[in-house]
């Protein structure tokens, strides 16, 4: 659980580590992934049950709300503090950059009932809205207020509403700093 925070630290300060002053006025949307990785790590349930009754209150003043149980790899980026909402059936995998107004969720029935599955190193833009028993692949962009209820292959790049497949190479480069 430490380890997974210091790897979240290290994409948003790199090599430097986290200034003193940054550490004593850490910002709400660090705050919020460090009780996270409390409350998902622990195993000790009356310390667990505390880390949830945190990360609620923390989800109330932030408005992030992503479950204790959801499943995230290292390295989880949230660009700006405000609307964020992860199901707690999702899966995320490392280096996984979220704008706000980001929406990962489920659908309730069809062909594609279920949650997303989210690969490494995905830029996931502004008000973007992946629903959906999909698989996102890695290196992979969704454009801000694109809307993705389909696959999306590995190397891609997603825009529009309905969403439209660019395949390109390094497709988040430059987009997501300090890769762990």
């Amino acid at each position: 659980m430490n380890r997974m925070f210091k790897q979240d630290l290290y994409r948003y300060y790199g090599e430097s580590g986290e200034p003193f002053l940054k550490r004593v006025f850490r910002p709400l949307e660090l705050k919020y992934i460090s009780v996270f990785r409390k409350a998902n790590g622990c195993k000790f349930l009356p310390l667990k049950l505390f880390y949830m009754l945190r990360l609620m209150r923390l989800a109330n003043k932030t408005q992030i709300q992503i479950p204790a149980r959801t499943r995230i790899g290292e390295g989880l980026y949230i660009g700006h503090l405000g609307r964020v909402i992860v199901h707690p059936d999702a899966v995320l995998g490392k280096n996984v950059n979220l704008g706000t107004g980001v929406t990962i969720g489920m659908e309730n029935r069809g062909a594609r009932k279920g949650t997303p599955t989210i690969g490494d190193r995905c830029w996931i833009g502004t008000n973007a809205v992946v629903v959906g028993n999909v698989t996102i692949g890695s290196d992979v962009m969704i454009a801000p207020l694109a809307f993705v209820n389909f696959d999306v292959p590995d190397h891609s790049i997603v825009v529009g509403n309905p969403g439209k497949i660019i395949p390109k190479e390094n497709a988040t480069a430059e987009y997501i700093c300090n890769l762990i």
